[in-house]
């Protein structure tokens, strides 16, 4: 019965990861961040992956990120800037950060 116990813990490990990912990519598609972006495929802002791959051990990316989530920004991607999402609060925009880091 004992290696039932780890594979319990591993099942479990995944589920949990899994709906944290599911909720968060949820967050984006509630904040019209989908309209926009993607995970791997340019649409008019950058992949997800392309700009985690891109801020990759920046340690200010993600407060980096949640500013431009909330503010807007241009000039990093191309010349079509990022609009202010204002319903966004910042929590929001540091748990959106943080997904999108997370893409490989």
């Amino acid at each position: 019965m004992k290696p039932i116990l780890p594979a319990l813990f591993i099942t479990a490990t995944l589920a949990a990861f899994s709906t944290g990912a599911q909720a968060d990519l949820a967050l984006a598609q509630s904040k019209n961040c989908m309209a926009c972006h993607q995970i791997a495929v340019k649409v008019v802002g950058p992949a997800y992956k392309d700009v985690a791959k891109k801020y990759a051990g920046d340690k200010n990316a993600a407060a980096m990120l949640a500013t431009k989530i909330m503010k807007g920004g241009s000039g990093v991607w191309g010349q079509v800037p990022m609009p202010a999402n204002p319903q966004v609060s910042e929590a929001e925009a540091k748990k959106l950060a943080a997904w999108v880091l997370s893409q490989k």
